[in-house]
């Protein structure tokens, strides 16, 4: 589960290794948390000020846009049902910052609901002092 606040496994290690986070690090992990929140809701114009207009999206079908994220998002093309976050890292280097999460994902795919494991990396950049995000990819793990 998914402990907010306290403590993240280093996304670099493959061990039981803990470490305080920054405030901004937390920032960041809140922010991600809340955009499965607004993807579930098919907040879409909420999430057209978080997505980057060169933001880029990979799914186990395809890849593409911004704006076709939005529109599958507001239709319904895939609705992000509840993403279940079991564990999350972040890394921020300069301006950038990395986002691992492990989740189990919901989702409502071609009027289909299935049920997969994804490690989602989530890179975010910082433009005048404002996180968007700039990629989002799903890698689907066999658990």
């Amino acid at each position: 589960m998914f402990i907010a606040g306290l403590q993240y496994a280093s996304a670099q290690e493959n061990t039981n290794t803990v470490k305080a986070i920054s405030k901004q690090e937390q920032q960041l992990l809140d922010l991600s948390k809340q955009k499965w929140l607004w993807m579930a809701d098919k907040n879409a114009d909420t999430l057209a000020h978080l997505f980057h207009e060169k933001a880029v999206f990979v799914h186990m079908g395809g890849s593409w846009g911004r704006e076709r994220e939005l529109n599958v998002i507001k239709s319904g093309g895939i609705w992000y049902k509840k993403a279940d976050i079991l564990n999350a890292s972040v890394q921020v280097i300069g301006n950038t910052a990395v986002l691992l999460n492990r989740i189990t994902l919901l989702a409502v795919v071609g009027g289909n609901e299935v049920t997969n494991p994804f490690i989602v990396t989530e890179v975010y950049v910082n433009e005048n002092g404002n996180w968007q995000l700039a990629s989002l990819s799903f890698t689907k793990t066999s658990t």
